[in-house]
């Protein structure tokens, strides 16, 4: 796994000269970073990673494997070139992660119907079952985070996810994702 592991320590205690410049600009600049917030969706993604790693690490695979076998278990059928638009990788990278997969019989390849150079992309019985083992674990993380929340608020962690993606690419993700929530503006 190449994910950072935090462990939590004792800090040391932060000298005066690392905690404030003497240039005024540079700390208002920095106060008004959302530090907080992208160090919250730095640990939030960690552990909302880190739960699927442990098992894909049983198979030494890493979370490239995770994306492949998630997007062809939603996906059954797709094309190697689709896929390669998803991931937004290139072909050498997709290579290397879906022969491990194919090898491990996690995926299968098969022929197009009507043009037998079509690679389509099928996850196998064992390949299913993973894929949902990881999609629970995930699940539960969801439910344990929005639980708490006030009703509603899974529209609005929605909304939230939606913003933080490029306007130009919105459409196509709530497209490939088949939700049934309307896209908003």
């Amino acid at each position: 796994m190449t994910d950072v592991n935090f462990k939590p320590a004792i800090s040391p205690v932060p000298r005066e000269e690392d905690v404030a410049s003497n240039d005024p600009a540079q700390n208002e600049a920095e106060d008004s970073l959302p530090y907080d917030l992208i160090e919250l969706l730095f640990f939030a993604y960690k552990d909302f990673t880190g739960d699927p790693d442990d098992v894909l690490a049983e198979f030494e695979f890493g979370r490239a494997h995770h994306r492949v076998l998630h997007f062809v278990e939603r996906n059954p059928g797709i094309m190697v070139t689709d896929l390669l638009g998803i991931l937004r990788i290139t072909k050498q990278s997709l290579g290397r992660v879906l022969k491990q997969l194919v090898d491990a019989g996690i995926i299968e390849q098969r022929e197009g119907l009507n043009d037998r150079r079509q690679r389509l992309l099928y996850t196998t019985e064992r390949g299913h079952t993973l894929a949902e083992e990881l999609a629970h674990l995930q699940q539960r993380r969801l439910e344990r985070a929005l639980i708490g929340l006030p009703d509603g608020s899974e529209e609005i962690v929605r909304q939230f996810l939606l913003q933080m993606i490029d306007p130009e690419a919105r459409a196509d993700i709530m497209r490939l994702i088949r939700s049934p929530f309307p896209l908003k503006d």
